[in-house]
């Protein structure tokens, strides 16, 4: 039987759980599933901080998923907000900030294929050195409404795609037709990536990395390709992608 390459996924945190309502982990089934179509077996992060907890299941995993989930701590990577800033700041994972920052750095040290959706795509960034916009509303003059919670499943508005990006490689398009639930978005961006895809209103929706042969591969995206996966095949694409780099690099370790 084939040996399927492991994808290592970052759940949420939640303060209470299903079970007793300890402190749990969280996370949507539309990522393994995806995950699981693309001929990959999904495994969870355990909820630590602990650094050789990290470092080893980065070792054992053939890639890494930064999946979504709720605001990163402005402390990382801004100052003291402006009140009208501060309080759209909504609730906060630090222990998942802490493991994800670590976590990304053994990425690269480890040479991983990483896939960033979501909050995800805002940690790359923010772990490699680069901002956020704290509140795209706020700060973006005539911003779209990234928001659209109410059609989390359903493409929203269209984004722009750099014709010699590894993303328009994939899905052989130069426009792309996304869904959209968030209001932060990559502000300044880290110096190791470029932006590959933009919104009308110039919100970062794509980064790559400037030199692709840093790592086995490396997508980060800003909406959510796994909710979208049934309604539209070309979504599945990103996750083919992705498992077939962590196969390849599964297969030079055998």
């Amino acid at each position: 039987m084939k040996s399927r390459p492991v994808i290592l996924i970052m759940p949420s945190t939640a303060r209470k759980g299903e079970e007793f309502a300890d402190a749990s982990i969280s996370l949507s089934n539309r990522y393994t599933d995806a995950v699981i179509a693309a001929g990959g077996l999904p495994q969870i992060f355990p909820a630590t901080t602990a650094r050789w907890v990290i470092a080893e299941a980065v070792q054992r995993c053939d890639g890494v998923l930064l999946t979504g989930g709720d605001d990163i701590d402005p402390k990382l990577y801004a100052g003291d907000l402006a009140p009208e800033l501060a309080k759209t700041v909504g609730p906060l994972e630090p222990d998942r900030d802490t493991w994800e920052r670590a976590l990304i750095a053994e990425v690269f040290e480890q040479h991983k294929p990483l896939f960033g959706i979501c909050r995800g795509h805002q940690m790359l960034n923010v772990a490699l050195g680069g901002t956020l916009l704290v509140d795209i509303a706020t700060q973006v003059p005539g911003a779209l409404n990234h928001r659209r919670m109410d059609r989390k499943a359903e493409p929203v508005h269209e984004v722009k795609i750099a014709p010699d990006s590894l993303l328009a490689r994939v899905i052989g398009r130069q426009t792309l037709g996304v869904n959209s639930t968030h209001h932060q978005a990559i502000g300044a961006v880290a110096e190791p990536l470029r932006v590959v895809a933009e919104s009308a209103d110039g919100v970062i929706e794509a980064v790559e990395l400037k030199e692709p042969e840093r790592l086995p591969f490396l997508l980060s995206v800003q909406f959510h390709p796994e909710r979208l996966i049934d309604s539209q095949a070309l979504f599945l694409q990103l996750f083919n992608s992705f498992v077939a780099a962590c196969q390849r690099r599964r297969q030079r370790n055998l």
